[in-house]
């Protein structure tokens, strides 16, 4: 296992324009999953009868599952194990069904010197077409 893999990136390791993403298909036991996990059970997500007869004519996941992917990319490959969230921003622009692709992709925005944090911006995409977008900050830990 490299330092990267169990610690994640320093902060003087990173760079603006660093970039790093996930992929996970939306399934109905990820949302039935979330609900009872969250202790959201918004019939839009669980209830196919009651979601046709809303604007969106199906289920859809929850929009913070879909944010929990940005929360994976950046706890696990940029900057990775190690760095706390401090603050995020979520846009939530589009529904995300069963059987959506999602890809979280982040991008390093702005490192902050003096405090050891980086701004990142959040997306999350189904089909080439943004569903989330955001900012994050992060404190991200420097080298021993």
């Amino acid at each position: 296992m490299n330092k990267h893999e169990r610690f994640g990136y320093y902060f003087e390791e990173l760079e603006v324009g660093m970039e790093a993403s996930y992929v996970k298909i939306i399934t109905a036991e990820d949302i039935d999953a979330f609900a009872v996990l969250s202790g959201d059970d918004n019939p839009i997500h669980l209830d196919e009868d009651f979601a046709s007869r809303s604007i969106f004519k199906k289920r859809i996941a929850h929009g913070i599952l879909t944010a929990s992917f940005i929360s994976t990319v950046l706890g696990t490959r940029l900057p990775g194990p190690g760095c706390i969230y401090v603050s995020q921003s979520l846009n939530f622009r589009a529904p995300v069904h069963i059987g959506d692709e999602v890809v979280a992709q982040v991008r390093v925005q702005d490192l902050i010197q003096k405090r050891r944090r980086a701004v990142i911006c959040c997306d999350c995409s189904v089909n080439g077409g943004t569903v989330l977008d955001g900012e994050a900050v992060l404190m991200v830990p420097s080298r021993p």
